[in-house]
């Protein structure tokens, strides 16, 4: 009998933790809904109170599922504008504060039963998978599509011998996402490459920005732009601040007519806040805030140096308001070279000619067609584009599919990755192994506060369980 296509989407964060794991897989959720035309989950991660209280802003925390659920349903319909209908499940987690991530435990496949596995959505699958132990994704979903989100490589490089453990990582990330995902969707060329995969955003922009965009060129004429420059992001040094203050600081006297403000929150704020005051006073650093907040509707100018981001959500927000944005040359940004008030450089002399120039000229309005590639819209079409799932149902349904995702071929190529996927499955077992490779503790099942709170079988439980039947 016909049924609508299941699509279940597993991320690696929530609201309000505002990082981009945690708002584009919500979206895409929302998009992916919107026509009826398929069923569609969202597995979240959640995380018990002490954890909560690390990583959620602004002392937010719940005590409930169902309390955090509310919040994230709230947040989303006050930005689209309409009721999404996707189903939210969520998964037990742990947050790595080595690692500034959060990270499933148990086998977090199991919020999906199996009548319901067609397609799964990992956003992150390396993510998902460093430490996964339990079904293979490949075997329990008929289609498995892996979104690369975050250059890890990039980031492992910056650390002590970062050369080192970026190499390792690039061959850990390529294991552990070929035996688990069909098919890989690399939001931009900044990703390591994978076999097998597309370059594609498939990401849009909050049409809250859209909407801000339009109602400021319609009133342009009344209030033109007060503020020069700005930048916005979390405040870590690798998000592009230790560029831009090098930038600023080696060129102030070209700049002198300049006037930057620095908005964000993180861990080097402080050390932020100190190099800017070296530079002078024409930059200024302030606390983090909502980039739709009305302030910045009166600056022109986006200055974004980082090369760190994949996709720059907040580059694809100033576009949508449109802003000038002064950015890299770099793969990161080849989406956004199509809009006019893009200006990328690939030296300081360029970022200077581009900042000052803009300075001097007025943005283009974007005319539908550019409205539109920025929006959820279109990047749903994209998505729905490169994981080919633009076809009917019946296809992913038919014999020759199944056959093909199932553990019953013995071909070379299958029989070495059976072989690969037991290797990681058994290593992921153990507790030794696993906290060898940066596991967290006690992440290889859910403990009992985490099953309390979830409503899953609590592992004293399980023990009682097990030894009834013995």
């Amino acid at each position: 009998m016909d049924r609508k296509q299941h699509i279940a989407i597993f991320t690696t964060a929530s609201l309000p933790w505002m990082t981009g794991t945690a708002v584009n897989p919500l979206f895409r959720a929302a998009y992916l809904s919107k026509d009826g035309v398929r069923k569609v989950t969202l597995g979240i991660p959640w995380l018990t109170l002490k954890d909560q209280e690390l990583v959620y802003p602004r002392n937010i925390t719940f005590r409930t599922p169902s309390e955090l659920e509310g919040y994230v349903r709230h947040w989303l319909e006050d930005r689209t504008g309409f009721k999404p209908t996707f189903d939210i499940r969520f998964y037990p987690a742990k947050f790595s504060i080595d690692k500034r991530s959060i990270l499933p435990v148990g086998d977090i496949s199991e919020i999906i039963p199996y009548e319901e596995a067609d397609v799964a959505v990992l956003e992150e699958p390396e993510h998902l998978t460093w430490y996964h132990h339990g079904k293979r994704w490949k075997i329990k979903f008929r289609l498995v599509i892996g979104v690369i989100h975050t250059n890890y490589l990039e980031y492992v490089k910056r650390e002590k011998n970062g050369q080192l453990q970026a190499f390792l990582l690039k061959y850990l990330n390529t294991w552990v996402v070929g035996i688990y995902c069909h098919r890989v969707i690399r939001l931009s060329g900044a990703t390591q490459d994978y076999p097998n995969s597309i370059i594609c955003n498939v990401h849009g922009v909050n049409p809250k920005f859209l909407d801000i965009g339009k109602n400021l060129e319609e009133n342009h004429g009344q209030k033109p732009f007060t503020r020069d420059a700005y930048y916005i992001g979390k405040m870590i040094w690798s998000k592009g601040y230790k560029e831009l203050l090098k930038l600023l600081r080696d060129h102030h006297k070209e700049l002198s007519v300049l006037k930057v403000d620095l908005y964000g929150s993180g861990e080097d704020s402080d050390q932020v806040e100190e190099a800017a005051k070296e530079i002078g006073e024409f930059v200024n650093v302030h606390p983090g805030r909502d980039h739709a907040d009305p302030l910045f509707h009166d600056y022109k100018v986006f200055l974004n140096p980082s090369t760190t981001d994949v996709v720059c959500t907040t580059t694809a927000e100033a576009l949508a308001m449109g802003k000038f944005v002064i950015c890299a040359d770099h793969p990161s940004n080849e989406f956004f070279k199509q809009f006019p008030n893009c200006r990328t450089y690939s030296d300081p002399k360029g970022f200077v000619n581009e900042t000052l120039r803009a300075l001097s000229e007025e943005p283009s309005e974007l005319n539908s067609t550019q409205r539109h590639e920025l929006s959820w819209e279109a990047a749903t079409e994209r998505f729905l584009r490169a994981a080919q799932l633009d076809q009917p149902l019946k296809k992913l349904d038919s014999a020759a599919s199944m056959k093909n995702f199932a553990s019953t071929s013995f071909s070379m190529r299958s029989g070495v990755e059976e072989a690969s996927a037991y290797i990681h499955n058994l290593a992921s077992g153990f507790e030794i192994s696993r906290r060898a490779f940066g596991a967290i503790p006690g992440s290889l099942k859910p403990d009992e506060e985490l099953s309390k709170e979830l409503g899953l079988a609590t592992p004293t439980a399980q023990k009682q369980g097990s030894s009834t039947t013995d």
